[in-house]
């Protein structure tokens, strides 16, 4: 498993959420409801505990806890920016 972050996404948390250099960005798997997939990825600004996952770009530090981690299902997660809106993708297994 990979966390990957373009530089797009980290535009967007800079520009449009007022992330810095030296922010610790959590990733975390949310109920959001019904449907085919009820859980999504959420996003705070949190400090790591017990990271399973974690990335650095552009001096900021992506991760995700041991937790939460069950929610790639062992594929990789790409966070990306397409029109000004945070996106999500597992890699396919």
């Amino acid at each position: 498993m990979k966390l990957i972050v373009t530089d797009a996404a980290v535009d967007c948390f800079r520009k449009d959420w007022g992330y810095r250099e030296g922010d610790y960005i959590r990733i975390y798997a949310r109920y959001s409801g019904g449907g085919e997939d009820a859980f999504a990825f959420g996003i705070t600004r949190d400090d790591p505990r017990y990271p399973a996952l974690s990335g650095e770009k552009d001096w900021i530090t992506f991760f995700i806890e041991e937790n939460d981690v069950w929610h790639l299902d062992d594929r990789d997660l790409s966070i990306d920016c397409h029109h000004d809106e945070i996106t999500f993708v597992r890699g396919s297994r």
